[in-house]
């Protein structure tokens, strides 16, 4: 957490995409065998994600794909923040049956590498010669739990009970990248706030992801989209996963180095009351902000790196405020962001198509505030929190 706090703004855009883009390729490869471009027959979709579930499992898949990302209006990063990972761009990805994977995109902005294990993901930025790496967290599920795909019952009660909180559509015959493919579409009933859908499509034979894209209210091109265009499947060598970037390449590793507050035994802090005497700065967490009422207060990071996690409101339409004792870099890493007027302080503020974030610093305290909300109404949340 406190490497997060103190890395710069392209540091944790770069962090952001990448972890959009692992969300996206790394969804899994869950089976073998080519099929043809012809649309499949129609079926439930229950039926059609069981199938794609037991499917057996490929030895590796290798794929042209292209990454679309238009969550940034035009203006609102700097230059020198632009690279494939935040404007989009093509190339190649390689993905094993145990995880491993490597996508490397190309675009005029300045090309990237991600790659990713079960224990570590790096992302390479070629345009600042940068490298950025994180520890990922122990998985500490079962691994027969991890290899037993959910029966067609299991998968229909959770359709079910997704039902009250979502729209999702039948399972819709097509193609994609060659391959006849179902394509689903959910979207949010209620508290989705700046989301409006979310598309998936995979091959109808094989179960493999071809496309995922994520749509904000009101607008028909996606925000974010990773689209395989060419696929095939087979053996993966394991120089095409294990590449390493240049020896001169700045190193920046954003895992935590000390304990965690929460870590062992120990209870929780949550409440205001407790959250204020143990944070060592002064809290600021009214009841409601902006109408959204107080949902939780606690107090996170590591022992000395202490930080408040506020959240107000529900589901993605609320909005969550990080609090921590002010630094002097902290005010500083985010001036590439435009700036905005908070009441007598000066913010910096990111603002996309599917929610926006603030940074700024007042009486002492460094404050984060982000949600799936327009700019005006994150901004007015901020003027409140004094």
């Amino acid at each position: 957490m406190k490497r997060l706090r103190t890395a710069s703004t392209r540091t944790l855009l770069a962090l952001a995409a990448a972890v959009a883009v692992i969300a996206i390729a790394g969804t899994a490869i869950a089976v073998a065998a080519s099929s043809s471009g012809t649309p499949p027959p129609a079926k439930p979709l229950a039926d059609a994600l069981h199938d794609a579930l037991t499917a057996p499992p490929v030895d590796g898949i290798t794929a042209r794909v292209t990454f679309t990302n238009n969550l940034f209006p035009s203006g609102a990063l700097s230059a020198g923040s632009a690279s494939a990972l935040m404007s989009g761009g093509s190339g190649r990805l390689w993905l094993t049956n145990d995880g491993r994977g490597r996508l490397e995109l190309q675009s005029d902005a300045g090309d990237a590498q991600i790659l990713w294990t079960d224990k570590q993901v790096t992302v390479y930025d070629a345009s600042t010669n940068s490298v950025y790496k994180a520890t990922l967290p122990a998985d500490t599920t079962a691994t027969a739990a991890k290899d037993t795909p959910p029966t067609l019952a299991e998968i229909s009660t959770f359709l079910t009970q997704l039902a009250p909180d979502a729209n999702v559509s039948d399972a819709q015959p097509g193609t994609a990248a060659g391959q006849g493919a179902y394509t689903v579409t959910v979207s949010p009933k209620h508290d989705g706030g700046l989301l409006g859908s979310a598309q998936l499509a995979w091959d109808a034979a094989s179960g493999v992801p071809l496309r995922v894209a994520v749509y904000a209210q009101g607008k028909s091109t996606p925000a974010l989209e990773l689209k395989v265009t060419e696929i095939s499947y087979g053996s993966i060598a394991a120089s095409d996963v294990n590449v390493a970037p240049p020896s001169d390449a700045k190193v920046t590793d954003l895992t935590g180095n000390g304990s965690d507050t929460q870590a062992g035994d120990s209870k929780p802090v949550t409440g205001l009351a407790a959250v204020q005497a143990a944070a060592g700065f002064t809290v600021v967490a009214p009841d409601t902000l902006v109408g959204l009422p107080r949902q939780d207060v606690r107090l996170v990071g590591s022992a000395d790196s202490k930080h408040v996690l506020v959240s107000y409101g529900q589901g993605l339409g609320g909005i969550v405020v990080i609090e921590s004792a002010a630094t002097a870099r902290a005010d500083t890493t985010q001036a590439g962001l435009p700036s905005v007027a908070l009441d007598g302080v000066t913010g910096h503020e990111l603002p996309t198509e599917l929610g926006t974030a603030l940074f700024w610093q007042r009486g002492g305290v460094d404050f984060v505030l982000a949600g799936s909300v327009p700019a005006a109404a994150a901004e007015a949340a901020a003027r409140a929190l004094k």
